[in-house]
């Protein structure tokens, strides 16, 4: 029976995770409980596993630009610690990695061996972790880049602007970054597909197809709750200034999907309905 590891499972999508292996052989371990640069932990934790999926992560991105050693121990030191170990027991490693190793100028999806070239801090520690996985393990690495990630586990842009939006009589939300919202429990499930696959290791795009911006995203979320999508009015980045720059543009493609025989992942619009149809926001 294949025996599955997950690090970071406290997290959104380390817990969605959990539920996607629901019946099956499954380690979850959060960061308290593994570090995942101890060598000797990692070692001890691996041991016996087939598979490893890595979800612990430093993801404060605005943080990191001023703590960015801090970043890389966690980004880049702990996914070279886990394939050393993987690549020493013959175990697939899945390392969950970010469009923010992308500037976000381009104008059409980023394929997946667009060379790295990172905006800020974050995404420089993690295009570190993502070399770290393809030549430290690179018969059994996988990489799979996501974006703009909601769920029912963890801070949720979805449920923050229904509240805005029942609290307020208009929300202002950028139009000019675009991105793909994805469903941390459709990306779970995606992960698990990967894993019980044969597809060659290497970089993957985990996240929801299609395209759309923040306001779009915000927008749809009030239709699909009932609410007037016209109380969500547009603006610009300028008006929501942060340490650390955002990709304009974080579209990602998905051609790796169909090489390797598989599906990518349903349109983000299909996943917004399923995910409120769930009650992923408490309505």
């Amino acid at each position: 029976m294949t025996r599955y590891l997950i690090t970071g499972a406290a997290g959104m999508l380390g817990r969605d995770l959990q539920e996607a292996l629901a019946g099956r052989d499954v380690v979850a371990l959060t960061r308290a409980e593994l570090d995942i640069t101890d060598p000797s932990a990692v070692a001890a934790a691996v041991a016996g596993v087939d598979v490893v999926f890595n979800c612990a992560a430093y993801t404060a991105v605005d943080a990191a630009e001023t703590d960015e050693e801090a970043a890389s121990l966690v980004n880049a030191v702990g996914p070279a610690t886990l394939a050393a170990a993987t690549r020493a027991t013959g175990a697939k490693l899945i390392q969950v990695s970010t469009d923010y190793v992308f500037q976000g100028d381009a104008t059409s999806p980023y394929a997946e061996d667009e060379p790295r070239d990172p905006l800020n801090a974050y995404g420089r520690t993690k295009a570190g972790g993502e070399e770290a996985v393809l030549t430290g393990n690179s018969t059994g690495g996988y990489v799979v880049r996501t974006a703009w990630l909601y769920g029912r586990h963890g801070a949720n842009f979805p449920a923050t602007m229904l509240r805005l939006g029942r609290e307020r009589d208009s929300v202002s939300v950028v139009h000019d970054q675009v991105g793909q919202p994805t469903w941390t429990s459709d990306l779970a499930r995606q992960l698990v597909l990967l894993a019980d696959s044969d597809a060659p290791a290497g970089v993957y795009h985990g996240t929801n197809s299609g395209q759309g911006s923040w306001f779009d995203f915000a927008q749809a979320t009030f239709q699909e709750a009932g609410l007037d999508p016209d109380k969500v009015k547009p603006t610009d980045s300028s008006q929501f200034v942060r340490p650390a720059p955002r990709p304009a543009y974080s579209v990602l493609g998905h051609d790796a999907w169909s090489r390797a025989g598989l599906e990518p992942m349903r349109d983000w619009r299909t996943a917004l309905h399923a995910a409120v149809t769930s009650g992923v926001f408490g309505e």
